[in-house]
């Protein structure tokens, strides 16, 4: 079961979440320490946005910043993430500390469940240029979503034989 909800928070009309949910057949210590490889980042994003790790060696940890490059619309994009929270195996944060948002928060969250693992996104963002660059985002982050959500069934999607 998979699922996504984008929706703008009343409080601040800059402000836009989005979440999304999967159910994976697989321990949570087995999908957790997937996401705990900053490498396995590349796995989850789309080849369109020529998205490459350019700090070397990542070990995720609270403070860790890792420096990150993509393209999108034809640009080239520099994006830098701080590990802010770091609770194994239940969840992290990572917050772009300088890149093409005003602000970027992602809650990745793991939760056992019926045998396997339900992943869970939250991600709160703030674009520049209102409304209209907002739109095209989301819908840029559902695309990303979408084959994140692929990715992940494709790797854990056949149930464990532990």
């Amino acid at each position: 079961m998979a699922g996504t909800t984008p929706r703008q928070c009343a409080a601040n009309n800059r402000a836009v979440h989005f979440t999304s949910e999967l159910w994976l057949p697989r321990p949570r210590d087995e999908v957790f320490q997937f996401f705990s490889d900053a490498a396995n980042l590349e796995a989850l994003t789309p080849s369109w946005l020529h998205f490459e790790i350019l700090t070397p060696t990542v070990v995720l940890r609270p403070g860790v910043r890792i420096d990150y490059r993509l393209r999108l619309y034809g640009m080239a994009l520099r994006w830098q993430s701080e590990i802010s929270r770091w609770e194994p195996p239940e969840l992290f944060v990572d917050e772009q500390r300088r890149g093409p948002y005003r602000r970027w928060v992602h809650t990745h969250t793991f939760t056992e469940e019926r045998g396997g693992t339900r992943v869970c996104d939250a991600v709160e963002f703030e674009v520049p240029f209102g409304w209209l660059a907002g739109w095209l985002v989301m819908r840029d982050v559902r695309k990303i979503f979408a084959f994140r959500t692929q990715a992940l069934m494709t790797r854990f999607g056949a149930p464990s034989n532990t």
